[in-house]
């Protein structure tokens, strides 16, 4: 360690190196509020850390000169990256994470069944891709969370993300949303992932009969095991219809051109349609869509911070969302 030599004077005036000021969310009725705390931690930092300091003094008076060496003070330093495991990162929803992730220094790595995606971007280079493939030659069903070398990719990851789910027979969907979900929250759990953070869906105020398909039922059944393994640090993100430009077979898909108009309409309409949301299925109509980019960044405050947890609605992927960006 080395020693640095200091005035007195200005060693008891020097601000702290490590002291700024930051945002943090409180909840208040389930929804996130800014607040302010006198530091800052990056995203891509934990919150505890401390540093080694060793300091000589050089005390000076008229006439004289003293050396004084009260010794150095020493404190321990521990400070991690963030290192997130993003489930389906080459797809809509995925890979707007990870280039989220990237973006604020966040390690990323990618688990999906095509790996590494065909499109380009400097974040994509970024990302650690890994696919089924790189673990064992089998022939892959939707959700290869069931056959994933988890040693590979959990080890010293801070958080797991999961986009998986998908549309099929009721046995398929009851797989891909419900079953890869379940095994991908377990294995985090016994590899002590400190947070598991899941894309769900919002339910359209649909009648109990109709969210009895297998894509909800395997939803909710993911949305449990996240709650009751993570209680007090588990995030369910319910969006809507989530728009951007989705790319397809090398293909780009332009929702946002229906989906960024349509929530403009209804959140300015949203006074008016509100005594409409008693109605059975109207919010497949009144449901604002989410900008893709916004979800990604409400999963970024939810790595981020400790008291983000529970089930988060679509006006709170908002607001999160927000904290981040602002």
């Amino acid at each position: 360690m080395n020693s640095v030599s200091f005035p007195a004077a200005a060693v008891s005036a020097a601000p702290s190196s490590s002291s700024s000021s930051s945002n943090c969310l409180t909840r208040s009725s389930g929804a996130l509020f800014p607040c302010s705390h006198n530091l800052r931690f990056l995203p891509g930092l934990s919150r505890s850390c401390s540093s080694k300091v060793g300091i000589r003094c050089t005390y000076a008076r008229t006439g004289m000169q003293e050396d004084i060496d009260p010794g150095t003070i020493d404190v321990k330093a521990d400070v991690r990256t963030e290192r997130i495991v993003v489930l389906g990162g080459s797809g809509f929803v995925g890979s707007a994470i990870c280039k989220a992730a990237v973006s604020k220094g966040i390690e990323v790595i990618s688990l999906s069944r095509s790996g590494r995606p065909s499109y380009t971007g400097s974040w994509v280079d970024q990302v650690t891709w890994k696919s089924g493939r790189d673990f064992q030659a089998v022939l892959f069903l939707p959700g290869d969370v069931f056959y994933a070398n988890w040693d590979e990719v959990l080890l010293g990851a801070t958080a797991v993300v999961s986009t998986l789910g998908g549309f099929g027979s009721e046995e398929q969907m009851q797989r891909i949303n419900g079953e890869a979900n379940v095994v991908a929250v377990n294995a985090a759990k016994d590899y002590g992932i400190p947070k598991f953070i899941l894309i769900s869906v919002h339910d359209y105020n649909l009648p109990p009969f109709l969210l009895q398909s297998g894509y909800f039922t395997g939803k909710r059944k993911a949305e449990s095991e996240v709650l009751s393994k993570y209680p007090s640090s588990g995030v369910v993100l319910r969006p809507a219809f989530i728009y951007g430009k989705r790319k397809v077979d090398g293909f780009e898909i332009p929702l946002d051109l229906v989906g960024e108009p349509l929530e403009r309409v209804l959140r300015a309409t949203e006074n008016f349609t509100k005594p409409l949301s008693s109605i059975p299925a109207s919010d497949l109509l009144l449901a604002p869509p989410v900008s893709v980019d916004d979800v990604a960044y409400a999963v970024i405050n939810a790595v981020g911070e400790d008291d983000f947890f529970g089930i988060f609605t679509i006006d709170q992927i908002k607001e999160a969302a927000a904290a981040v960006k602002a």
